[in-house]
């Protein structure tokens, strides 16, 4: 079951200042004192969220917030600023209404890091993509660009937007991101030129010359050193907190996402640098004849530097600070510029530069990011605009003007529009409609827009009148036409009404904002509402070959020179707000108030007075009161029976019918009084606050009633589940040792039955035992008289066998000594006859037995030549041929193990004996390696499939050989194949057929002497294949190459046997031209390996190493 929440749980202070009690100045600070204390920085305002700058990191900003707060209503949760940006994206995808959210607050206030917050949020919670978040990507990455160009550090901001911006973010139908288009206001250019002490020029500046390369500061001709150029203020040069270098490459990355091209960064930087070489650009007076000084400048090196950058003539350039030119319909003069007149021209030029380098950013930032598709988009602006300035000790300027009087816009379109939304929804609840008393701003803005009698409009006059033109005369001005305007004061006026006022300067006059009254001083509104740059500048600046700056100076075109003096700043600026107004009255608005708490910029420090000047100025007040005029909280019906329904009897714990029927039954049983509450359609209107913190009182108390109630139920079930639990236990415990006990009492009684059962038993056994030993000793005393009787007998029997024996052995000596006599007396006849020829015969057999048991240790190898020395000379002719039968036989003994493949092994290496042997001196070294064949396994290499099935006949041979190229001596590797019938040669990587020859279009091969493994394959001419010329290859593998070929062209009846050429230098046909082949030897410097090189185009030398 989902969780119901609301802004009123747990609330610290009063989220909403709608329902603050009492209302007063000082109620309302104490509630953002307490709120920011307890670090919640965000309070509301109805749809208002104020949003107080913490100065620090606060986790609320995870992605687990983002989700927490998505798709959740407006007042559900504690105020952030995410519930504001997703109460916008979900009206705008849902109901198709534009929005935009205006954020206010003056400087140092977090207005740029809260526009970042809204943009991070509708960009997480959009849908996802590649194109949906590279468009993501490139709407979050334009903000540090712009603040680079844009942002400045101030004495109350070091990351201050000196520039107004509002972007439009458009959508499609589904709420994904699509493109988006950026207007720029006001950017403050004067702080191009000069710095208030403490603050500092624009970031890009210290950036550039922190983080930039050494080579990129040599390009553009700058140094790190920021004391060498006058337009950047030194006391504040660097910034705790702040790391231009990291920013500096930041940027660049931005850029490159945004979708700058690399050589647009370069220029943008050129003319950065262009703005820095300005500023060192100083002048000397030179006196002419006539009397007048004439500028002239001092150092030209800058200029110089500042020239090469921009591509202008130095010439020209210098000539536009020294002379003006002054064209009045046909006629045209030209005046010389004094030192001041020369130094305004090069600040009103470094200004227009920059500012309008800037207005280009933002322009070619918009081509980048807008929409390409061209149909209807969904629009979300998001206004982050200078707020409501006052600065002390009179030193409010044009600037400060120009910036109160957008604000002075925006408050009168704030008013409009809260009080419309008001009255809408009172109209759609139908709620009775009472008029609001408010202040209406409308007089003010008139006092400065009026086209007739407002201030801008006499500023333009004051500036267009021929004559002398000076703030003075200005003010004068203004004293005489607006002097009975009550929100106008100036020191005449004053004393025209007899009333003395020294605060009120004569050079300054005040105007009565709805925010406070704001001294202003005339001193520079005629010069910076002018903002002229001299027509000689202008047509510089367009003569420069750089590449923007046409763009940017394009009324320097000499062929279109227009005499029509341009629009002054403030008619620029009263025309652009007027277009913002008329833009934000399309769109639904949603606002933050942005407050800064100290001047420190430091956490944890809340300054009450700061703080009531912003929420004065802001209207913060003003903005409750007309919130609350009519009815101070509004909450569907459904809402408010869900939280209040504990609140009675008849709605708890659950109400059947409609949710308005429920409440007014609910707000009757609480006895609340009837004009304290109105009923709308579909939802219910409370007047006062006091009346919705009494029912939070007694909501809360209630609560307290169920949870005691819910307690007291939890624990008589938690205590009852438990007793069950113990009864259960104690019951399977009881079952158990019952159980227990009687299986001991049954293993006792068995172990008792086993004890008597085996003592039986042995009992038993033992008189068996007794029994069966006197059986057997019965048996054994007969069987030993029996065997003392047998034993009597037998040697009485040995005795007799004995005695018989004895006497037959002396008739057998005696005989055999009687036979041996008779022989003795026979052999001694016959011996004397024949012993000479009996002792020969026998010593010769010793002799033939010993030599041959000395023939035994022959070993069976055809290729051992040992065999033993004779041992007598008459056997000389025996020795020599036994050894030639037995090395025969044991050959033969050897050929009868030998295959049919080997048999053939065998007669190649013999063939190669017969061609090679002492002619090639690579032979030697190949006798022992046995001849292969197919080297590159090419049945088995799948990468060869193709080919082996390519070809129709056996591969005999398969190896890698190079051919070697006639135009430079370098081989090329392909795959040598050969068959009975041809052989080819083949790509190494692809396997592609490069040649097949057949072999009876072979005439011969050349080889050398040498151990190089070069061999030259002659063709026939006349031949099919004589077209391409002869191969001239190198192998690892020629011995066998050629004794195969050889081989196959001796078995081969249907044609003629192949040549064997082998000699040091050799003729190839190589196409047309015949290259002679030399080889000689080479030194050890040559490697091991032979070397082929072209000396000329008919002679390669290859150089084989020594041996």
């Amino acid at each position: 079951m989902e969780v119901k929440t609301s802004l009123l749980d747990n609330m610290i202070g009063v989220g909403d200042m709608v329902l603050l009690e009492p209302l007063n100045e000082d109620s309302f600070i104490m509630n953002l004192r307490n709120r920011f204390d307890h670090n919640e920085i965000y309070t509301y305002i109805g749809s208002v969220v104020i949003s107080m700058n913490p100065y620090r990191s606060l986790p609320i900003y995870t992605p687990q917030k983002v989700e927490e707060y998505r798709n959740r209503n407006f007042y559900e949760l504690s105020p952030h600023i995410y519930a504001l940006a997703d109460e916008a994206y979900r009206s705008l995808r849902d109901q198709d209404k534009d929005q935009c959210i205006l954020i206010t607050g003056e400087s140092g206030a977090g207005k740029t890091e809260a526009s970042k917050l809204v943009m991070s949020y509708v960009a997480a919670v959009c849908g996802k993509g590649q194109e949906v978040n590279k468009v993501k990507e490139q709407l979050l990455q334009s903000n540090p660009v712009l603040e680079a160009f844009g942002n400045a550090k101030t004495m109350r901001n070091d990351n201050s937007s000196r520039f107004g911006k509002y972007m439009d973010i458009e959508f499609d139908f589904k709420g994904d991101p699509l493109g988006g288009v950026i207007s720029n206001y006001l950017l403050e250019k004067s702080r191009v030129c000069k710095q208030p002490r403490g603050e500092r020029n624009f970031h890009i500046f210290y950036q550039l010359l922190s983080g930039a390369s050494d080579d990129t500061l040599m390009k553009l001709k700058l140094d790190r050193d920021f004391s060498k150029y006058n337009y950047l203020s030194l006391d504040s040069a660097n910034v705790n907190g702040l790391d231009d270098a990291a920013s500096f490459r930041t940027v660049r990355n931005a850029m490159q996402i945004v979708g700058f091209m690399e050589a647009e960064v370069q220029s943008v930087l050129e003319l950065v640098a262009a703005v820095l070489k300005l500023g060192n650009i100083e002048f000397k007076p030179e006196s002419r004849v006539n009397g007048f000084d004439e500028s002239r400048v001092k150092d030209k090196n800058d200029l110089k530097e500042m020239c090469e950058l921009l591509g202008i003539e130095q010439s020209v350039l210098e000539r536009a600070f020294s002379y003006r030119t002054v064209e009045a319909k046909m006629e045209k003069m030209s005046t010389t510029l004094n030192v001041a007149q020369a130094y305004y021209a090069r600040d009103a030029l470094a200004k227009n530069l920059y500012s309008r380098l800037f207005s280009w950013l933002v322009t070619r930032i918009n081509e980048s990011i807008k929409a390409q598709a061209k149909t209807r988009h969904k629009v979300m602006g998001v206004l982050d605009i200078y707020g409501f300035e006052i600065f002390e000790e009179g030193d409010n300027s044009f600037e400060q003007f120009i910036i109160n009087y957008c604000n002075e816009k925006l408050q009168q379109i704030f008013i409009e529009l809260t009080l419309r939304e008001e009255q809408e929804e009172y109209i759609r609840e139908d709620i009775e409609w009472t008029n609001i008393e408010y202040f209406n701003n409308a007089v003010i803005c008139d006092l400065i827009e009026n086209n007739q009698n407002g201030i801008l409009a006499m500023l333009d006059e004051e500036c267009l009148r021929p004559g002398t033109v000076t703030d003075d005369t200005f003010l004068d001005k203004l004293n005489t036409i607006c002097a009975e305007h009550q929100h106008f004061e100036s020191r005449l006026n004053k004393n025209s009404k007899f009333l003395t006022d020294h605060s009120l300067p004569h050079s300054c006059f005040r105007i009565q904002h709805y925010a406070g009254k704001v001294l202003y001083r005339v001193e520079g509104f005629v010069d910076k509402n002018n903002d002229l740059l001299y027509r000689d500048l202008s047509q510089a600046m367009y003569k420069a070959t750089h590449s923007l700056m046409r763009q940017l100076f394009p009324e320097g075109n000499p062929a279109k020179v227009n005499l029509k003096r341009p629009p002054t700043a403030g008619f620029q600026f009263k025309a652009s707000v007027g277009v913002l107004m008329k833009n934000l009255q399309t769109k639904n608005p949603n606002y933050i108030r942005c407050i800064k708490p100290n001047d420190k910029k430091v956490a944890h420090i809340f300054t009450d007075s700061l703080v009531c000047h912003q929420v004065r100025y802001l209207g913060l007040v003003e903005n409750v009161r007309v919130r609350r005029a009519g009815y101070a909280f509004r909450q569907p019906y459904e809402s408010c029976l869900e939280r209040y329904k504990m609140l009675c009897k008849k709605t708890w714990p659950q109400w059947r019918g409609p949710a308005r029927d429920g409440v007014e039954v609910l707000l009757t049983d609480c006895s609340v009084p009837t004009e304290e509450f109105a009923y709308g359609r579909s939802k219910i209107f409370i007047r006062n606050p006091r009346t919705l913190f009494t029912l939070e009182e007694r909501r809360r108390a209630c609560l307290e009633d169920l949870a005691t109630l819910i307690q007291k139920i939890y624990r008589g079930w938690k205590s009852r589940t438990h007793f069950l639990l113990l009864k259960k236990s104690q019951v399977v415990v009881a079952a158990w040792y019952r159980r227990y006990a009687q299986q001991n009492k049954y293993q006792k009684i068995k172990s008792a039955t086993l004890v008597m059962q085996s003592f039986i038993r042995g009992w038993k056994a033992r008189n068996i035992l007794r029994q069966l030993k006197y059986e057997k000793r019965c048996k054994e005393a007969v069987t030993t008289i029996a065997a003392y009787w047998h034993g009597t007998q037998a040697r009485m029997e040995l005795r007799r066998l004995k005695t018989e024996a004895r006497n037959k052995r002396a008739v057998s000596v005696i005989w055999a000594y009687w036979q041996g006599t008779k022989v003795r007396r026979e052999y001694r006849k016959f011996f004397r006859a024949n012993a000479g020829k009996k002792i020969y015969d026998f010593t010769i057999q010793r002799i033939m037995q010993k030599y041959f048991l000395g023939l035994k240790t022959t070993t069976m190898s055809p290729m051992d030549n040992t065999w033993p020395a004779k041992p007598y000379g008459f056997l000389e002719g025996a020795h020599t041929q036994l050894r030639r039968i037995f090395h025969l036989w044991r050959c033969k003994k050897y050929r009868g193990q030998f295959t049919e493949e080997k048999k053939a092994v065998y007669e190649e290496k013999l063939e190669a004996s017969e061609i090679f042997k002492d002619k090639k001196a690579l032979y030697p070294s190949s006798v022992s390696q046995p001849f292969k064949g197919d080297y590159l396994e090419i049945q088995k290499n799948p990468k060869y499939q193709k080919l082996n099935s390519a070809m129709e006949e056996k591969v005999l041979l398969a190896d890698l050989v190079n051919k070697i190229n006639r135009a430079n001596g370098k081989g090329s590797p392909r795959l040598f194949l050969l068959t009975k019938s041809n052989f080819v040669l083949a790509d190494q990587k692809t396997g592609q057929v490069k040649a097949s020859v057949p072999l009876p279009d072979l005439a011969s091969v050349s080889v050398s002497t040498q151990s190089d493994g070069f061999f030259a394959l002659k063709l026939k001419e006349g031949s099919a294949s004589a077209s391409k010329g002869d191969f001239l290859l190198s192998s690892e593998h020629l011995i066998e190459i050629i004794t195969k070929l050889h081989r196959i062209g001796t078995t081969a009846a249907d044609r003629d046997q192949i040549n064997i050429d082998i000699s040091d230098e050799f003729l190839v046909q190589f196409k047309q031209d015949k290259v002679c082949v030399k080889f000689i030897q080479g030194g050890p410097k040559n490697g091991n390996s032979a070397a082929c090189k072209r000396k000329n185009n008919r002679l390669l030398e290859v150089s084989v190493p020594s041996p």
